[in-house]
C-alpha cells in the first residue's frame, strides 16, 4: 500500500471514527485506556454476545494515531468471535512489534505496518487493541 493510500486511511478514520461516542447499556464491559508518553485517554465499551463481538464504541482524547487505530480496530473486530477477533489483535501486535504476521488477517489496519520507524507512535497504535484483547480474553 502506497504512503498517500495509508494516509488518507489514517485521516479519514480519524476524522470521521467508527462508533465515537458511549452508550448507557450494562451489557457492555468497560475499560479505560491510557497511555504515559502521549496524551490518549480512550474508554472502550464492548459488548460480547454467544461468543461474538457485537459492537465497540469509545470516548476519549487521542492523538490521530490512537483515534484512527481504535476506528479501524473497531471495523476489524465487529462481528468476529472471540478467538478470531484475539487472532486479529495478535497479527495486529506482532506487527507493529517487526514480528512475523498475517498480513491477510488485518484488513485496513495494515496501515501501520510502518510505524516501527517510530518508536514513540506505537503505543498510540496499540493502546485500545491491548485493553481490547484484555476484555475479549476475560470473556473466553
Amino acid at each position: 500500500m502506497d504512503t498517500e493510500l495509508k494516509r488518507t486511511i489514517i485521516l479519514e478514520n480519524y476524522q470521521n471514527p467508527t462508533n465515537k461516542g458511549l452508550i448507557e447499556d450494562d451489557s457492555y464491559k468497560k475499560i479505560n485506556t491510557n497511555s504515559k508518553s502521549c496524551i490518549d485517554q480512550i474508554d472502550l465499551q464492548i459488548k460480547v454476545e454467544s461468543g461474538i463481538v457485537r459492537d465497540i464504541r469509545f470516548d476519549g482524547e487521542a492523538c490521530a494515531i490512537c483515534t484512527s487505530s481504535t476506528s479501524i480496530m473497531i471495523n476489524s473486530l465487529i462481528g468476529k468471535e472471540i478467538n478470531e477477533a484475539l487472532n486479529i489483535i495478535d497479527n495486529f501486535e506482532k506487527m507493529i512489534n517487526e514480528q512475523d504476521f498475517d498480513e491477510e488477517l488485518l484488513g485496513e489496519a495494515i496501515v501501520y505496518n510502518d510505524i516501527s520507524k517510530q518508536p514513540n507512535r506505537k503505543n498510540c497504535a496499540l493502546l485500545t487493541w491491548k485493553g481490547t484483547k484484555k476484555v475479549l480474553e476475560e470473556e473466553k
